[in-house]
């Protein structure tokens, strides 16, 4: 079987991008600082970023022969150990790749896949993972197996791969029918365990990844979830029963969305987005102090409208308004000018949710009373609409 490239602690990697007709100069800069972050996470330190402007990526090497022998010139010169392309590689691309470069090459999605390896916890996690690693191998192994081919075509031709290839493809197949039959049985358990919650208003914290939504779970349900400045804290929806004054409900905090999030992940994680698709109303927690967090909505609401979620309440919590302020507002700016920049940007965010935003801070607890006052007041009128005979929740 071919290995997993499981990255190793403080391994020194570069990054590669393509400019190209369907991404500008601007948005991969975006990306690759998103990249280096996701690196960051895994445990990679980035030492140099390449880019490179063609009309489409290479077929063969993703990148140009010639930006390809100035990766590898550094990469030698510098001792890397790890090149990491920002969009997703084909089997033969990763091996030519690093026949050129001389160092382990992985590309976003493998990446991504590696983080998911490390941060899951329970049975369901791990088999979701597995699942989603053997569908991004499966259509790479042809190309991994490629340096075993002979030279020359007709009879005769074949390589001496060929079998193994067979041989891999058929246990993988296999392993991904097993993977799929025990997620079937472990998504069963986890809808009769969510049928069994009784009649409770659920909520669900949605949202970009490193927003902010275990902390403010942390600040609602005063419990300890992980939460840390790091991509993908949260990989297993992590459910609490919490109560405002006497109206209990479920609060769920769910794994976070990202762009170009492997398509394969998302259908392993199925069951994890049930928790965002039985919600009654999904708070939708967007980090207002990232220069792009109009795209990040944009990435999420997407998303909510993929796994057919996005037709339910939703209340958008626009959070870090403290950072937001220190990026964007110059210290000798007047209270009065302050205040008059913060009331267009509510009263602009207030008309297009249709009066469902709110402002707040989850670290320095910054309008957590009116975010309660508001969250309650939606669950009272759930349970009214929803279970009308539990007047003592609402």
């Amino acid at each position: 079987m071919i290995e997993h490239k499981q990255i190793v602690e403080n391994e020194r990697a570069v990054l590669v991008g393509l400019v190209h007709r369907y991404q500008t100069e601007t948005q991969l800069q975006e990306y690759l600082h998103e990249l280096a972050f996701l690196a960051e996470t895994a445990g990679a330190v980035t030492e140099k970023v390449f880019f490179q402007k063609l009309p489409k990526p290479d077929s063969r090497t993703f990148v140009g022969k010639g930006k390809l022998e100035e990766i590898r010139l550094y990469v030698q010169e510098k001792g890397i150990q790890l090149a990491i392309f920002d969009d997703e590689l084909t089997g033969s691309q990763i091996i030519n790749i690093e026949k050129a470069i001389g160092i382990k090459t992985i590309d976003r999605s493998d990446l991504i896949l590696d983080i998911f390896a490390r941060r899951a916890k329970t049975a369901q996690a791990k088999v979701q993972v597995e699942l989603a690693q053997y569908q991004y191998l499966l259509p790479r192994l042809k190309g991994m197996w490629q340096h075993l081919e002979r030279q020359g075509g007709g009879i005769g031709s074949r390589g001496p791969g060929e079998t193994e290839i067979e041989t891999d493809r058929r246990i993988v197949k296999d392993k991904i029918g097993l993977l799929r039959k025990r997620l079937a049985e472990i998504d069963k358990q986890m809808a009769t365990q969510r049928k069994e919650r009784g009649t409770f208003i659920r909520i669900a914290l949605v949202g970009y990844t490193n927003v902010g939504k275990s902390t403010l779970m942390n600040v609602i349900s005063k419990s300890e979830v992980f939460a840390e400045n790091k991509l993908f804290a949260t990989l297993d929806t992590t459910t609490r029963k919490v109560v405002f004054e006497q109206t209990p409900f479920l609060l769920s905090d769910t794994v976070g969305f990202i762009r170009k999030l492997p398509h394969h992940l998302v259908e392993s994680f199925k069951s994890t987005l049930d928790e965002v698709r039985e919600a009654d109303c999904l708070l939708h927690v967007v980090d207002i102090s990232h220069p792009k967090y109009e795209d990040q909505m944009g990435v999420v609401i997407k998303t909510l409208q993929d796994i057919k979620a996005f037709d339910k309440p939703i209340i958008t919590v626009f959070n870090k308004m403290d950072l937001y302020e220190a990026h964007t507002f110059d210290e000798w700016l007047s209270d009065e000018i302050k205040a008059e920049l913060l009331q267009q940007l509510e009263e602009r965010w207030q008309l297009e949710t249709g009066n469902n935003a709110l402002f707040i801070s989850a670290t320095t607890k910054r309008n957590i009373d009116q975010f309660r006052q508001t969250l309650l007041a939606k669950i009272k009128a759930l349970y009214e609409e929803r279970y009308p005979y539990l007047t003592h929740f609402y």
